[in-house]
Formats: structure tokens, sequence, C-alpha cells
């Protein structure tokens, strides 16, 4: 069979890699990819653009490819499902009705709401001095958010009034992220450890795939600027088998039945991003309608089942059937970024590795690179994803970092600390 992959970070480097090597799988293509996908074995990049649909149904159709897998949410959510569907042509993805859960939060709150599953209090504004005025009522801690799309950006922790103004105005009255800004989402600020809770979704079947935490926060000790992400780490120590089952019986099950009593079937990946208080208790931070990143990377380090294979089962019935298999290892990657990010930074930075150095159980996935004259640069704000396997999260951390430690570029900025929570509970043990 031959694959078409859309997008060009780590998640989709990641998840490539995994489907190459199924046995039924003839070529990967990853449109349009970045450095590290251009040099896999059996992966090709293709120049086109996720927003070109047309483009790449083109390619689909040209190259009688089987199966399509969408990697990034902005094709999700505006429609690239449909699209593809529509020309009779095989994805594995949300439509753009069930994407809604991730392009708008003021509809994923209100439908969290609508089924009765767990999640903060909220309010919705569409004007700047209203939210001032809500903001100085009811006072900080808060989270104010964007309502669409932010590339992970568009979150903001307020731990004062003044902070919660300074983020409501960046908003809604700077416009900082255009169109997704167009409304907030002022929102209760939860207390606890945060989990990812991604799932595969198909027919009405669910399974859920190794549990994993991401650090969110640029800095060390989870502090600093909010990012897409970190670093991150699997399976998340937190989730025992009885948390699971509470995650699956009130967030997951009553998210997918709740989408289908409205007429929604979902396929694809489902991330559930949680917060578990002191209790136990799991609440809804905000849902994605495609993999984490950088959750990906270490979960799909663990993953032995063949992950083509659950694809197809997703489209066609049968996840309920199957078991997956899973590395009892642990796994954890180490974002490595470019300086300034999640700001502004530089790019075309040339990165140096001697990659015939690499350890064993160990792999460096791309994101932001791009090959420039045979040589590897830099060309976004998070860089390359440092992945590792161990006995344990710390032995997993320890292999990372060493490997960190031989990637060079100008300025190069990760955090040091990454797994730091689930470290601090296997030494306690």
């Amino acid at each position: 069979m031959k694959i078409l992959v859309i997008g060009s970070g780590g998640r989709e480097h990641a998840l490539a890699w995994k489907l190459s090597q199924s046995p039924n799988v003839e070529r990967v293509y990853v449109a349009p990819g970045n450095a590290g996908t251009a040099q896999e074995p059996g992966i090709t990049n293709v120049d086109i653009a996720i927003t070109d649909f047309e483009g790449l149904a083109k390619f689909c159709d040209v190259s009688a490819i089987d199966l399509t897998v969408v990697g990034p949410e902005g094709p999700l959510v505006n429609g690239i499902v449909d699209f593809f569907h529509d020309k009779g042509l095989r994805c594995f993805g949300p439509n753009q009705a069930a994407a809604q859960l991730e392009g708008s939060k003021a509809f994923s709150k209100a439908f969290m709401q609508r089924h009765n599953i767990p999640t903060g209090h909220y309010k919705v504004f569409e004007s700047l001095d209203t939210a001032l005025t809500h903001i100085n009522e009811i006072g900080a801690p808060l989270v104010i958010k964007a309502d669409g799309l932010a590339a992970g950006k568009g979150v903001f922790l307020a731990h004062t009034i003044a902070e919660a103004k300074l983020a409501a105005t960046e908003i809604l009255g700077e416009q900082a992220f255009g169109e997704a800004g167009s409304q907030i989402i002022i929102e209760e600020f939860l207390f606890g450890e945060e989990v990812s809770f991604i799932c595969m979704v198909g027919k009405g079947e669910v399974i859920a795939m190794a549990t994993s935490q991401d650090h969110k926060a640029r800095d060390e000790g989870d502090v600093g600027p909010n990012t897409g992400g970190m670093g991150a780490y699997s399976p998340a120590p937190i989730v025992d088998a009885s948390l699971h089952q509470r995650i699956m019986r009130d967030v997951i099950n009553p998210t997918i039945n709740g989408l289908r009593d409205e007429g929604i079937e979902y396929c694809g990946f489902l991330y559930a991003g949680l917060m578990i208080d002191s209790d136990g208790i799991p609440q809804v931070l905000e849902y994605n309608c495609r993999f984490g990143d950088p959750e990906t990377q270490p979960i799909m380090m663990r993953l032995d089942s063949d992950l083509l294979e659950l694809c197809n089962l997703a489209l066609d019935g049968g996840l309920n059937q199957t078991n997956v298999r899973w590395n009892t290892k642990c796994a954890l990657g180490v974002v490595m970024a470019a300086d300034g990010y999640p700001f502004g930074y530089a790019t075309g930075l040339l990165i140096e590795y001697d990659q015939t150095t690499t350890q064993s159980e160990c792999k460096v996935f791309h994101a932001g690179t791009r090959l420039e004259n045979k040589k590897i640069v830099t060309s976004g704000g998070r860089v390359l994803c440092v992945t590792a396997l161990g006995n344990t999260v710390q032995e997993a951390s320890q292999r990372a970092y060493r490997e960190c430690e031989k990637i060079r570029w100008d300025n190069a900025y990760y955090r040091k600390d990454i797994g730091h929570k689930a470290i601090t509970r296997e030494t306690a043990k």
C-alpha cells in the first residue's frame, strides 16, 4: 500500500516513521515533510502545501495512494477529510463537523456542558469591555483562551487580574491571533496534574493509546510562556487502571456518544487534555482532533502494533476487537527549540549532528528543519524532538539528554527537566 501523511512537524515524522514499518506498506509520502522525513528509508517528501487540498487530492489520484493520514489540525478544521471523501479518497481523520471540537473552544465547552462532561466553568466574550468587566468581577487566577486555532499559543494562564486583562486585550483588542481571537473564553483555573489522553476512534468504537504527559511551559519548573510543547513522556504514572477506566467512562465515551447523538460520526485521533485534581477527578481542559505533538513521538516509540492496521480498523470497523501491543519500556522526548521560541526566532541555522553515533533505542524526530544544499538547517520554532526508551522514565530521560548534547546549532534551547514529575514519583518508591 502507498500512504500519504499530511504535515511537516515532529508528529508527522513520527507517524510516517511508524507507518513505514508496516509489512503492508510499499512507500510513505509526506506532504510537505521536513529534513528528517526526507532522509528516512521508505519515505519520500512531496512538495505540496497542507492548504492545497486540490493538489493533495490530485497527487493521491495520480500516485494511487491507498490511505491519507492527516497530521495537523488546520486542514482537519478546514474540511480536508470531507474534500477527500467527496473525491472518493480514503482518509483517516475527523470530518469538519467533528473537528469543531478543536476548531472552536466555544463549541467544545458548550458541547461538554450539553453532555455533562466534566470541565471548568466558563463564559464566552466578543466584546473587550465586557470581558474586562467580567475579569474585575470574578478576580484571578483565570484562564483566557482564543476561540480558534492559534498553534498552541492562544491559551494564557493568568495568575493576576492584570495578567488576565493583558491577555484579553492582546486577543480581542490587538487581534494577536486574527480571526482565531474574534471571541475569547474566560474559564475557571483548574488545579492538579495535566494528562494527555489520546484515542483512536471509528465506527463508534474506541481504543486508547498509551497515556502520556507533556510540558507546555517553555522554561524549567513549568514556568514561562505557553508553547506547543517542550517535551513529553509515556506512560503517565498518574493514570492507573482505575483512573483510566474513569476517563473512558466520564470523558471519552460520552464525547463519542454525544457527537453521534448530534449526528456527527467521529473517525480519527481524539485527544483529551485533562486536569486530574487532588481527588483523582478528571476534567477536560481542551480537545484536540489529532495526535498531540510532542506526545506522538514517545507514544510511537512504544507502539508495537501495526499503525496502518489500526487506521484501517478505525475506518472499516473492528477497533474494539483488537489488542494494541505496547513496549513495556518508558519513552521520553525532549524538544530542542530555536532561541526566542515561542516568539521571534532565527531560522536557517546549520544543525550539526553525527547520526552515526546515535544511541540504540533513541530516535531524533525532526520538526522545524529543511534541507539546504544537502545540509540540515532550522526552519521553525520547535526544531527537533530527541526521544529515547528506557526501563524507567529517568533512564529514558538520561538517554535523551545524552543525545541532545551531541546536537548543536547557534543558541539551541531545551528544557533540562522534562519528565520531572514522573521521575520524582519513581525515586520516591
